[in-house]
């Protein structure tokens, strides 16, 4: 076989060749097999072309083992990988193709009827993952670090989804450093559930497997059942979801019976490591899951801009509801209101970040690009204060951080305090503009079942556990809270739904 490759997690995989890097429910796959299907996959993308040059590939794939050597295959054309959700609707997934302005769009056959008007209407090369079967291998070009390799899109909560645009450089510091600092050996083996559009699945998951020469083995979606499943049957020794996934797996555990949580908690201590992010990780579940688990869960915290930036320490103190410290070669720094750094402790500020991790720029969106950094320092919009050390996450400027009678009041600490309430099973708390306040704190709520839950009752248990002006003088009772794909709550659709008259129409409020 040819080993002529130019691209580090590519490169990577020639001291692994015999070694199973990824397992999905068709079988199980070398990586000196993947490595000959990417290039097969790259030598189609090529055509009569030396090199893509960076055009952007955009494709729509099950989480499987073709979309890891599609992945692979546009990297070692020249190509960015443009990697769609196939969970989104059209007119999210037309978004993605026409503002990336897609070259060319490869697509699984379980979505070809769902994108057949789409295909019908744009002037663009449609590749079928079929047709990669009959290529054979051509020369390929050399791609240098440097140069342009993906582009994720931001979830819009605040704004149109923007794309994230990361060079190869970056994708490798942000995977080594994930490699180095969680001990990712190729005797690992992982389960991956994540979506397959964001960093937390790409990169935490699946490029620091690879990376190890580690297993990967897909799972279609997040079921809890089939995860405890793997777990009891199989050689895991990593774990990473978000809190969500973590919150269904207890709830999974709950209805067992005796015998069956003995065997469950058992098979979760033959795993090493197991990670939450993406969401803040409650602290009561944190707690719940280690007496489940016997795990301390590993918090961590990044975005799509910057991959991971903090991370709780392998071996030391993992504290709950804190993210940690930084990683290596990440630098971090906290900036008052008037971008002035933080030196003193416990002082809130936003974090900024700098380093080889941190993304190119956004997308057709210089003006964006422009603004999101001072400095040289990358603008998060996420407020933390640093504490003996640790970072702990206050929330985002934009939906997280409540400005209410003069005090700036985190929304997650409300919301850690809340969850212990014995009634409450899920919260989010928001500020709804208020003329008198500011922002009146507002607590939306899931309630545990059959249970009933007023404003005063809340407020009477609340002043035992928070400053007087953190007390919530707002509740409203949902059936579910809207989240999105990772499962982060929504906080900006919780407030369209309390101001607009749309919050029965969506169907979250039930009364």
């Amino acid at each position: 076989m040819t080993k002529n490759v130019s691209i580090p997690i590519i490169e990577q995989s020639i001291g692994f060749l015999k070694n199973i890097a990824i397992v999905d429910s068709n079988g199980s796959y070398t990586y000196e097999f993947l490595l000959e299907e990417a290039k097969k996959v790259a030598s189609a993308l090529l055509a009569e072309q030396q090199d893509l040059d960076e055009a952007r590939v955009a494709f729509l794939i099950l989480p499987n083992f073709d979309y890891v050597k599609i992945q692979w295959g546009i990297w070692l054309s020249g190509g960015i990988a443009v990697p769609l959700c196939p969970s989104h609707p059209l007119g999210e997934l037309e978004y993605v193709i026409d503002h990336s302005g897609a070259n060319i769009l490869i697509i699984g056959e379980e979505f070809e009827e769902k994108l057949k008007g789409i295909v019908e209407k744009k002037h663009f090369k449609t590749i079928r993952t079929e047709d990669f079967k009959y290529s054979s291998i051509r020369p390929l070009p050399d791609i240098a670090i440097h140069r342009r390799g993906m582009m994720l899109y931001t979830s819009g909560t605040t704004s149109a989804p923007k794309g994230v645009v990361s060079t190869h450089e970056n994708i490798t510091v942000q995977t080594k450093c994930l490699v180095d600092f969680w001990g990712w050996q190729s005797t690992d083996y992982i389960l991956q559930a994540l979506p397959l559009h964001h960093t937390h699945g790409i990169i935490n998951v699946l490029c620091s497997a690879l990376w190890s020469g580690a297993t990967c083995e897909m799972l279609p979606r997040f079921d809890p059942k089939v995860i405890w499943e793997k777990w009891k049957q199989g050689p895991s020794t990593l774990y990473m979801g978000v809190p969500t996934n973590y919150a269904k797996l207890v709830n999974s555990w709950n209805n067992a019976s005796s015998d069956e949580q003995k065997t469950m908690s058992n098979a979760c201590k033959k795993l090493r490591l197991m990670v939450s992010g993406s969401a803040a990780l409650p602290v009561s579940l944190f707690e719940t899951w280690k007496s489940i688990s016997g795990h301390a869960c590993l918090e961590r915290y990044g975005m799509t801009e910057i991959g991971m930036a903090l991370s709780n320490p392998l071996y030391g103190e993992r504290r709950p509801g804190f993210v940690g410290l930084p990683l290596p070669e990440v630098s971090i720094r906290l900036v008052n209101d008037q971008k002035e750094e933080i030196k003193a402790e416990k002082t809130p500020g936003e974090i900024q970040v700098k380093g080889k991790n941190v993304f190119l720029e956004y997308w057709k969106n210089a003006d964006a690009t422009e603004k999101s950094f001072q400095d040289g320092w990358f603008c998060t919009g996420d407020i933390a204060v640093l504490e003996d050390s640790y970072y702990r996450i206050l929330g985002r400027t934009s939906v997280d951080i409540i400005k209410s009678g003069g005090y700036k009041i985190s929304a997650l600490e409300i919301e850690s305090v809340l969850l212990t309430h014995p009634l409450i099973a899920e919260c989010a708390v928001v500020g709804i503009e208020d003329s008198e306040w500011g922002e009146r704190v507002t607590a939306t709520v899931v309630l545990q079942p059959n249970q009933s839950l007023s404003l005063q009752e809340l407020r009477h248990w609340s002043r035992d556990h928070l400053a007087p002006y953190k007390i919530p003088s707002r509740l409203e009772i949902f059936g579910e809270l809207p989240r999105n794909v990772m499962g982060k709550v929504t906080k900006p659709k919780i407030k369209a739904l309390l101001t607009t008259a749309t919050a029965l129409k969506e169907g979250f409020i039930p009364e």
